[in-house]
């Protein structure tokens, strides 16, 4: 009797090691293929790279588990990854790096399917119906939990993304205006030389452009601004010029 205690002690600490390994696996591969969908979503080789690579080492964490959980296949899978993921980071252009991510992100989601096959393999062997329902429950908390998480990174790209944008765009009408006024600048010496050369008692042309809040504005709104000003000005060198004749 003493040693009927003993194994079925035994079997049911191998049981929760095996549950906790799997567990275990099942969240890094989760992450594993969170940041591999994120490489193939990615818009430049750069983020590609960055994602992958996070990818890469999630993998590499989750085989101590996956050998502890018993879970051959999701295992031969991990690796099938790991091998494609490898190379991305020698890759020179964005189709080639995108042409691994994009089977590594099928290959993780036959991993993933694997896993949780295990996972309910192991639920099956506990040893009651509660327990085996609790787990059930703590499973689909986890999996709620890491579609939350997923979800908020979603919204921190996006947030980033939308940052990049306007500062690409602030850069952008920062360049825009910079050109209109130097070529401002150059029309309004060339036009006081060019009166000067006439020797006539002229006005000299200034800029009285106040131009403190147009980064503010549309792009559009900026051109139409500086082409109107160009024209006033080419408008009063005229006037000027012709004064001299008379």
């Amino acid at each position: 009797m003493k040693n009927f205690f003993l194994f079925f002690a035994l079997l049911a600490s191998l049981i929760i090691n095996a549950q906790s390994n799997c567990d275990d696996a099942n969240s890094y591969i989760v992450n594993a293929y969170s940041h591999v969908k994120d490489a193939y979503e990615a818009n430049n080789i750069s983020h590609l790279k960055y994602f992958a690579n996070r990818s890469l080492e999630s993998y590499k964490l989750s085989k101590k588990s996956l050998k502890d959980c018993g879970c051959k296949t999701a295992l031969e899978l991990a690796d099938k990854s790991i091998e494609l993921l490898a190379k991305v980071e020698g890759v020179e252009t964005y189709e080639d790096g995108r042409f691994y991510v994009k089977r590594a992100r099928d290959v993780s989601k036959e991993c993933i399917i694997e896993i949780d096959k295990c996972a309910v393999e192991t639920d099956n062997i506990d040893v009651t119906e509660n327990t085996t329902l609790n787990d059930l429950q703590n499973e689909q908390l986890k999996l709620k939990q890491q579609q939350d998480a997923l979800k908020q990174k979603e919204e921190e790209i996006k947030m980033q993304m939308a940052q990049q944008k306007e500062k690409e765009l602030t850069l952008k009408k920062e360049q825009l205006i910079f050109s209109y006024k130097s070529a401002i600048v150059l029309n309004i010496k060339t036009y006081n030389e060019s009166l000067k050369i006439c020797d006539c008692n002229h006005e000299i042309i200034k800029d009285n452009e106040n131009t403190e809040n147009l980064s503010i504005e549309s792009v559009e709104y900026i051109k139409n601004h500086y082409n109107n000003s160009l024209k006033t000005l080419a408008s009063g060198y005229l006037a000027e010029l012709n004064s001299c004749n008379k």
